[in-house]
């Protein structure tokens, strides 16, 4: 049976979170996201129920089985689909009057035409290369891209075209210069500055199983997922896009913070001097774990 659907009934228990103006400010509002897998997916489903009008989405994955554990549109129905049309069509299901731009791998090569009308994007894909493009033309055009960390701890990170790109504050190999390929070892050199930067800000090295994390540092295992965390971040995600909608501050910033769900704290990014000094500790120690 097809119910009728209206806007205004559809989003009516809103009200109350957001004016009646203000949800008329998300209708009208637009938001692209890169990634339509965990964190992406996550986000993605929470803007659009909260009455977003229009996304761009980009992917050009298949959902598999393993996905299962964590994506929020991956079920046995969507399995072997591709996940922008599989996750388009749930979209729809959500809200038939939502505009969706869809976007394949293409979509890197189209930043110049989309960042003119998406000031808003979440980074929901572990494309180093792809990323590094992405963050490059969003302060070209004075777009804010929302991300998240490589972690095992919920996260999110707010970057306006004027802040530093991650690129430069993390060190990547790619930041003194125009070209933005990688080689395999330049992108294991990125993932590896960000596993620093969480390990060193954060407590994230006390919530996983550390023989688990060296073989996924050796190359021995693909990177685990766990769906609180996951989900989690991609609504902190979505918040985030939303006050910058709405005009809400405070919003993170550009280094982000951690939500630790096991110690209910928020942690944020340490001081020059401390972070220093357990970088060089840090780094000591991923050494050792890689040499196995």
């Amino acid at each position: 049976m097809n119910a009728s659907f209206s806007y205004a009934d559809f989003t009516q228990r809103n009200i109350g979170f957001v004016t009646e103006r203000q949800q008329q400010e998300l209708k009208a509002s637009r938001v692209f996201v890169c990634g339509a897998g965990g964190m992406g997916g996550a986000c993605l489903q929470s803007l659009v129920r909260a009455g977003i009008g229009a996304v761009a989405v980009a992917d050009f994955d298949t959902f598999e089985v393993s996905n299962m554990n964590r994506q929020v549109f991956a079920n046995l129905r969507t399995v072997g689909r591709g996940k922008l049309e599989a996750t388009v069509a749930s979209l729809k299901e959500i809200n038939p009057e939502l505009t969706v731009e869809p976007l394949g791998e293409e979509w890197v090569h189209q930043l110049d035409v989309l960042l003119t009308r998406y000031k808003i994007v979440v980074n929901g894909m572990d494309d180093v290369a792809a990323g590094i493009v992405l963050y490059r033309k969003a302060r070209e055009h004075g777009a804010t891209v929302i991300d998240a960390y490589t972690s095992p701890l919920p996260s999110v990170v707010v970057v306006r075209p004027q802040d530093p790109r991650p690129e430069e504050r993390l060190r990547f190999p790619s930041a003194n210069r125009q070209d933005t390929r990688l080689t395999d070892a330049e992108r294991a050199q990125c993932v590896g500055r960000e596993i620093e930067y969480v390990m060193v800000h954060s407590s994230s090295a006390r919530h996983i199983e550390m023989d688990i994390a060296r073989d996924l540092l050796t190359g021995k295992r693909k990177r685990m997922s766990f769906a609180p965390m996951v989900i989690t971040t991609g609504n902190l995600m979505s918040f985030e896009a939303i006050k910058l909608i709405l005009g809400r501050k405070p919003l993170a910033d550009c280094r982000g913070y951690f939500f630790n769900p096991w110690t209910m704290r928020i942690e944020r990014p340490r001081s020059k001097p401390m972070a220093w000094a357990l970088g060089w500790l840090v780094r000591r120690f991923l050494a050792r774990m890689q040499r196995g």
